[in-house]
């Protein structure tokens, strides 16, 4: 499956075209400076993607590689791999669910597609860009007929609250409003749905290391039988 799509966002004074594909070979350096740009320290930078990650993603999983570019810019782009995730044993970490960002342990009989990472131009976000990247991927998920997507989202601003209350509390006070957190806020905004806080999760300072693992079900998944 080749994904290609081209719509258009609203920049705060006219529409521009936006197009989703997926990523090729010709695209790693683009890629690697949206990185950097993405994610500046204190966020780990030997965490950001290295050419031969990329090379990897390309080789391994090719449609679950996408980038956003408007005017031909690449300023967005998602990753992920298709695992086998048992809801009943849930607690992992980052590194164990990508081999560590390389993905070659994508698994095409799993049943769930698995998000790597996902980032957008600091430039170019409130476009609706990183809505339209996660739609894609709801997409993927549909016509691979996976059970859910998931993933594990940062809480980069727990740690201005951790001293007073738990992870777990801070995800709550977000969901009801009391907090904001950029990430988690996000990702409620484009459908995917809070299931378990994991300690451990990512070396990230401004989550304390925490991630949370937030899905999307597939509405149209029918388990077939043996």
């Amino acid at each position: 499956m080749i994904i290609l799509k081209q719509m258009y966002v609203h920049n705060g004074r006219k529409f521009e075209t936006l197009t989703i594909r997926n990523y090729t070979e010709t695209d790693v350096k683009g890629l690697i400076s949206l990185q950097r740009e993405c994610f500046p320290p204190p966020f780990p930078q030997e965490l950001l993607w290295s050419e031969e990650q990329l090379d990897s993603h390309i080789k391994t999983f090719p449609e679950g590689a996408l980038c956003a570019l408007v005017n031909g810019r690449i300023v967005g782009s998602m990753t992920a791999l298709i695992i086998h995730f048992e809801p009943e044993s849930p607690d992992h970490t980052w590194v164990q669910a990508t081999d560590n960002g390389s993905i070659k342990n994508h698994d095409p009989y799993g049943n769930t597609l698995y998000v790597v990472d996902i980032s957008v131009s600091p430039h170019y976000r409130k476009l609706g860009i990183g809505k339209w990247l996660m739609n894609t991927m709801y997409e993927l998920t549909v016509y691979k007929r996976l059970e859910r997507l998931l993933g594990g989202g940062r809480i980069p601003f727990y740690h201005k609250y951790s001293h007073e209350i738990s992870a777990v509390q801070y995800v709550e006070d977000v969901m009801e409003g009391k907090k904001k957190d950029p990430v988690l806020s996000f990702l409620l905004h484009c459908g995917r749905s809070p299931i378990r806080v994991v300690s451990n999760y990512l070396d990230d300072k401004e989550s304390l290391n925490f991630g949370v693992l937030m899905e999307w079900k597939n509405p149209f998944y029918k388990k077939t039988s043996c």
